[in-house]
């Protein structure tokens, strides 16, 4: 016999089970759907050198609040470890490095890293404690280079300019040592990790050491005996993020952030002259 009232719970006892199933089904969907579009980032991490640009990054972190993006600094100690960490995405952006360097790191890591705003400029120098001019080197004078591609090839550029050494003819930016054609002083060259060399200058006749890691070591500019020029200078530093980021508001709102009258003024303070605001 036909049982209306069993009928009935049956059929809405289907119902609600179709509707449970309708609704984890959505929920799996929502799940497990592409994510769409995520808002601008308001909160990002950028990689720095430790040191003197710590008191610059707490100004361009004013800045951007006042933008309302939060910036977190994350402090490295040597330079082979921010653009690893921005490839992998510890990290939203650095700011450390020229692009002669960044190209070296890009042909030996592959990684995918852009620049997209100019910083500051660190003109290298030599420097020593034992002699006030060039050209009061000894015959077998001992020279402290950095030993990174970028900026041993560019300490030997200011070794050429003063006539210490000539390198080969067509010698581009990533010289090193074997592209000495000649060394009129039989000078000794070491090399050394940029971090070490400017410590070192205690025991060398003289060393070619980058700016920043210059002031690290306590030289002033009464110790630079050469310097190489300013004007088109190939070593600007700038701000980079990882390709395809470049066009992202926050990106814009970073470098803003970074150049303006109020960093620059703290820049000029922290760095004394030696650094050079380039944008």
């Amino acid at each position: 016999m036909f049982d209306a009232s069993n009928s009935l719970l049956t059929s809405i006892t289907r119902r609600a089970g179709l509707a449970v199933l309708l609704a984890t089904t959505f929920a799996v969907v929502g799940l497990t759907a592409p994510p769409s579009f995520a808002e601008d980032k308001k909160a990002i991490k950028v990689g720095i050198i430790s040191g003197e640009d710590e008191d610059v990054w707490r100004v361009v972190t004013a800045e951007a609040a006042k933008k309302g993006l939060t910036i977190e600094t994350v402090v490295f100690n040597d330079y082979t470890q921010p653009n690893e960490a921005l490839e992998r995405g510890e990290i939203d952006a650095n700011a450390f490095q020229h692009k002669p360097y960044l190209d070296n790191q890009i042909k030996t890591q592959g990684y995918h890293i852009v620049p997209v705003g100019y910083t500051g400029v660190w003109p290298i120098g030599l420097y020593s404690k034992k002699f006030t001019k060039v050209a009061d080197l000894p015959e077998g004078a001992v020279i402290g280079l950095p030993n990174d591609p970028s900026n041993e090839g560019r300490a030997l550029h200011v070794l050429q300019n003063e006539g210490v050494i000539k390198l080969k003819d067509g010698t581009g930016i990533l010289a090193t040592t074997a592209d000495i054609a000649e060394n009129p002083k039989k000078v000794e060259i070491k090399e050394l990790d940029a971090g070490i060399v400017g410590r070192s200058v205690e025991d060398l006749d003289a060393a070619v050491v980058n700016t920043d890691w210059a002031l690290k070591s306590g030289l002033g500019p009464e110790n630079r005996i050469a310097q190489e020029p300013v004007a088109d200078n190939p070593y600007r530093n700038f701000i980079a993020v990882k390709a395809g980021n470049e066009n992202e508001a926050w990106v814009k709102t970073l470098v803003a952030s970074y150049q303006n009258e109020t960093v620059k003024a703290e820049f000029d303070k922290v760095y004394k002259g030696t650094g050079i605001s380039a944008y």
